[in-house]
């Protein structure tokens, strides 16, 4: 890809990433506890492909797993990040095909869901400031 190329699918993702946070704090608004976790989780996913990109020059793998996309480019977290981040990637599967919706809304009630979006929008200002 061409730099002009690289700048404009780097702010693609950094638009979608905020686009996902968005739509995080729209599904926190309606209840919909489940999806805003999710949500939280696109969000992150999108914002470290953004500096896989910038970092390796090259669009980062279709791969879900925030740890491993974050090891592929030494992006090291702050220790009250990392855990945070172990958490949202343990989220995936269970919030994108829950086995059973009543167990994951029970896993996710507002309260913890709250946390899980005020923590993401942290670690999303972390991640674009690397």
């Amino acid at each position: 890809m061409s730099t002009s190329d690289n700048n404009k699918a780097y702010n693609e993702w950094i638009l979608q990433s905020d686009y996902d946070y968005e739509t995080a704090e729209a599904m926190y608004s309606t209840a919909r506890y489940v999806y805003a976790v999710f949500m939280c989780h696109l969000c992150i996913e999108k914002i470290i492909k953004s500096q896989y990109l910038k970092q390796l020059d090259k669009v980062a793998p279709k791969s879900h797993n925030l740890l491993w996309l974050a090891e592929q480019i030494k992006l090291e977290f702050p220790e009250h990040l990392y855990k945070f981040v172990f958490q949202l990637n343990d989220a995936s599967l269970p919030t994108r095909y829950p086995q059973e919706l009543k167990a994951a809304i029970k896993a996710y009630p507002k309260e913890v869901t709250l946390v899980i979006l005020n923590k993401t929008k942290e670690l999303q200002q972390w991640i674009k400031q690397q």
